[in-house]
């Protein structure tokens, strides 16, 4: 049966919804909106060389991340179709709020980080998952 569900899946709606999510990532945390809370909140230290490092290899893992989030929410209304934008965008936040930022809570609770850099980060991912699934749901 998954291996049935898997193959109706249309790759390249899936790479343009996962490319959504990380291009929104670039706007969301960049000068015009998060960035310099976040770094507050984060106490990042942008003058030192070694807060740099490594940036090429956060980036493709967040993007494999998030392109296995999308295969999940194309998996996902297969299982349960979503057959117009306004399904898809319910379907995303349902996710969203019950599975991802839920995750995102389990760790905030146990590290204590503030909690505005928990509304950032957690914003971050609602609006990612509802912009993938509103893209997967359009063409679905």
């Amino acid at each position: 049966m998954f291996n049935q569900i898997l193959s109706h899946i249309n790759w390249l709606h899936v790479a343009v919804a996962a490319i959504a999510y990380f291009a929104l990532g670039a706007l969301w945390y960049s000068p015009l909106l998060f960035v310099k809370k976040w770094i507050e909140l984060l106490k990042i230290n942008v003058n030192d060389p070694d807060a740099k490092k490594g940036m090429a290899a956060l980036f493709i893992t967040s993007f494999i991340l998030m392109l296995v989030t999308t295969i999940g929410l194309a998996v996902l209304m297969q299982i349960l179709p979503a057959v117009d934008v306004i399904g898809g965008i319910k379907l995303g936040l349902f996710i969203a709020v019950c599975f991802s930022t839920t995750s995102v809570s389990i760790n905030y609770v146990y590290t204590k980080k503030p909690f505005m850099l928990y509304l950032i980060d957690c914003g971050y991912h609602i609006a990612g998952i509802v912009i993938a699934s509103a893209i997967l749901s359009a063409w679905h």
